[in-house]
C-alpha cells in the first residue's frame, strides 16, 4: 500500500477536432434518481471530454434536458431499463469511446445490467446499482467505483473474502474504493489518495467521480491514468470547495462545476 502521487493532467491538442478528447456515453437513470446521470455526464464534460450522451428512460431524459442543454440525451421508451433496451444501447455504445454504467439505474434493471456488461466491448466505468449485481469476473477493461457497501456486495458476488482475493481475479480491471480517502486498487497495488475530506460522503459525489473517470479516459485512453486522475482530483476539488464554502456545505453539483476551473488552471 502506498500514497497516490499527483498524476499529470493530459495535454490537449490546440488544433484538435471535436471528439479527439473523448466521446462518453452515460447509461442510467430512473424515476427516483434523475440527477445521478446528469452529474456524471456534466463531470465528464467539465474535466475535458468533448461529447457526452446520456441514454435514459424517456421521462428521465426530458428532465435532464430541463437541467442542462450541454448533454445529448437519447430517450428510451419506458420508465426503466429492461431487456428490450439492450440492443439499442449496445449500438449506441459503438459510437462512443467509454461507457459509464449504473448511475441511478435502480435494481429493477439488474437483468439489463448483467447482459450489457457481458456483451459490451467498450471500456467502461461501472458504478452504483450496477456494481451490486455483477462479479469482478463478469467485466474486463473497466474502472469500478464502489462505496463500502457496494464493495462488500462485489466481494460476495465474486466469491472472495477480502481485497487480496479480489485482486487475484481483477484481470485488467481497476477499482476505486470511494470515501473521504479513495483507494486505487489494481491486481498489483493499492494507492491511497491523501486529498479530500469528510464532505465527499455526500450523495452525488460518487456520480461525479464516475464521470471524471470517463472524461479523463476519453482524453488519455488509459484506464489506470484516468482512475488515478479521478481519485486524486476529486479530493482536490473537495478541498478547494471546503475552503470556498467555509465548511461541508458544498454539493456534488459544486464538484462538477469546480472541475472546469481547476483542471483549466492546472493545465496552463
Amino acid at each position: 500500500m502506498k500514497f497516490l502521487k499527483k498524476p499529470p493532467l493530459p495535454k490537449r491538442n490546440p488544433w484538435g477536432k471535436k471528439g479527439d478528447n473523448g466521446r462518453v456515453l452515460v447509461v442510467g437513470g430512473s424515476p427516483e434518481y434523475i440527477g445521478a446521470v446528469a452529474l456524471a455526464g456534466l463531470a465528464a464534460l467539465r474535466c475535458g471530454a468533448d461529447w457526452v450522451t446520456v441514454a435514459a428512460p424517456e421521462k428521465v431524459g426530458w428532465a435532464i434536458n430541463c437541467l442542462t442543454p450541454d448533454l445529448v440525451v437519447r430517450k428510451l421508451k419506458g420508465k426503466r431499463f429492461g431487456s428490450g433496451h439492450l440492443n439499442p444501447v449496445l449500438e449506441l455504445a459503438e459510437k462512443h469511446d467509454v461507457i459509464v454504467l449504473g448511475n441511478g439505474i435502480g435494481m429493477e434493471a439488474r437483468s439489463f445490467v448483467k447482459r450489457f456488461v457481458k456483451r459490451c466491448k467498450k471500456p467502461m466505468v461501472i458504478d452504483a446499482d450496477a456494481l451490486k449485481v455483477i462479479a469482478i469476473s463478469d467485466v474486463r477493461n473497466a474502472i469500478l467505483t464502489p462505496n463500502l457497501h457496494e464493495y462488500e456486495l462485489l466481494l460476495k458476488n465474486s466469491r472472495v473474502k477480502n481485497k487480496k482475493g479480489l485482486q487475484k481475479k481483477m484481470g485488467n480491471n481497476i477499482l476505486i474504493l470511494k470515501g473521504p480517502r479513495r483507494e486505487v486498487i489494481t491486481p498489483e497495488s493499492v494507492e491511497i489518495a491523501t486529498t479530500g475530506n469528510a464532505g465527499l460522503t455526500k450523495a452525488g459525489t460518487g456520480d461525479v467521480l464516475a464521470g471524471l473517470c470517463a472524461g479523463f479516459y476519453g482524453q488519455t485512453q488509459d484506464l489506470l491514468w484516468a482512475a488515478r486522475l479521478a481519485a486524486y482530483y476529486t479530493g482536490v476539488l473537495g478541498d478547494v470547495l471546503l475552503k470556498k464554502k467555509k465548511g461541508f456545505t458544498f454539493l456534488a453539483s459544486d464538484l462538477a462545476e469546480e472541475a472546469k476551473r481547476l483542471t483549466d488552471s492546472l493545465r496552463t
